[in-house]
């Protein structure tokens, strides 16, 4: 293919993809889409941040605080201070400095960074892997050496209590740790669809527990 005919094919390809209002020239579309963020954007995206999942949508309410972004601090934490009173580096003024501290919705999306475990502190949002398929996004409530590992603890800001799968977390499971929201509620394009087959007590909107 010499120069002349390599720029004819590429403004057919061209019109295709951003001009074409055709049935066909929307699937070109959708195609080309897809194949340039799963192939390309996401990828470099990963090797910018250091992490397998940069973009993470919330699937559940764990992490919601009544309110959402205009949620009262004081008035949340006067509801839930009992379940952290066990652990050291979680009272109330604490809490008001960490990352998240309104907490995130279901829907949200979030920006994630590669984390090393030795740079994590109390108070960090981490998303790590358990046997789920899906990986679990809670805050950092302590922090321990086991054999010359550290292991996490984390819990969810409206959860009442931890998952047996959060108490110890090992540095391999660690993806990555939250650092800022970049699209509220956009998630909620993709959870949609998979609504219908969750359970009754996983469907619909957050609500504080």
């Amino acid at each position: 293919m010499n120069k002349k005919e390599l720029k004819k094919w590429w403004k057919k390809f061209w019109f295709f993809v951003w001009k074409d209002d055709s049935p066909k020239g929307w699937l070109v579309s959708i195609i080309f889409l897809f194949i340039v963020i799963k192939l390309i954007f996401f990828p470099l995206l990963s090797l910018l941040t250091g992490t397998a999942l940069p973009l993470a949508i919330v699937e559940s309410c764990s992490m919601y605080h009544d309110g959402n972004l205009i949620s009262n601090q004081n008035e949340w934490w006067e509801s839930h201070s009992d379940k952290y009173s066990k652990f050291p580096h979680m009272e109330e003024g604490d809490f008001s400095e960490f990352i998240f501290k309104n907490g995130f919705n279901k829907g949200d999306i979030l920006f994630i960074l590669g984390a090393k475990p030795e740079k994590l502190e109390v108070g960090d949002v981490i998303i790590f892997q358990t046997q789920k398929a899906t990986p679990i996004i809670h805050r950092i409530i302590e922090i321990y050496d086991l054999e010359g590992e550290r292991v996490f603890s984390t819990i969810g800001d409206n959860n009442n209590g931890q998952l047996s799968s959060e108490k110890n977390i090992k540095e391999n499971q660690i993806i990555g740790k939250a650092v800022f929201k970049p699209a509220p509620y956009l998630g909620w394009i993709k959870l949609i669809f998979f609504e219908p087959l969750r359970s009754e007590s996983e469907k619909g909107f957050c609500e504080e527990n």
